[in-house]
């Protein structure tokens, strides 16, 4: 089996000091409805199994015709009563926070759609942790978008009860409509600190 690029084949240290690795980017060419990173488990970068954690980052908005749009989670295709997550929400003149217990799924991030004003795309940030251990799995994801100054930023703290390791992740609207065309999504592995 071959090292992973990040690894030095004479030295075998990492070259990436930070322990960052860039697993895959998706940038859409059409209107997409779900977009899907998958473990290779063939030992390469995309072998999920070698990470503590995986970080998404999503620059995306709806082509559904809406003010916006729920960014939505699913792992290892699970759509059981197992997904858990408190949030917080404001909009620079309120907040509030809310619970989702048991539910089928994750919502990490509100998206702009297509009523919002033009080239408006929201930012989301989520990060999973220790994604191969036997316990349940938790993670946070923050999300932003301004939409012309009625935006708005929440914050998700989540909890996915399974002891399974994350082989699969699944992004998409909880309406079922597309990602608009231009939208991107990036993962990333966290591998484990290799300290001399």
């Amino acid at each position: 089996m071959a090292d992973p690029a990040y690894i030095d084949p004479d030295t075998n240290v990492l070259t990436d000091g930070e322990a960052w690795v860039g697993i895959a980017t998706t940038t859409l060419g059409v209107d997409t409805a779900v977009v899907t990173f998958t473990s290779t488990d063939d030992g390469q970068v995309g072998d999920f199994s070698q990470y503590m954690d995986l970080t998404i980052i999503s620059y995306a908005r709806s082509a559904e015709t809406a003010t916006d749009r729920q960014l939505n989670m699913q792992l290892n295709n699970d759509t059981g009563s197992n997904y858990n997550a408190q949030n917080l929400r404001g909009n620079g003149s309120s907040a509030y926070a809310g619970f989702t217990a048991d539910g089928p799924r994750f919502e990490i991030g509100e998206i702009p759609a297509a009523s919002s004003g033009a080239n408006i795309f929201g930012a989301t940030v989520t990060t999973l942790f220790d994604i191969n251990s036997g316990k349940f799995k938790s993670g946070v994801s923050q999300t932003a978008n301004d939409r012309d100054g009625s935006g708005f930023v929440y914050l998700w703290a989540l909890s996915w009860a399974s002891q399974a390791p994350i082989t699969e992740i699944d992004l998409y609207d909880l309406y079922g409509g597309d990602f608009l065309n231009a939208s991107s999504f990036s993962l990333f592995g966290v591998l484990p600190r290799m300290v001399a």
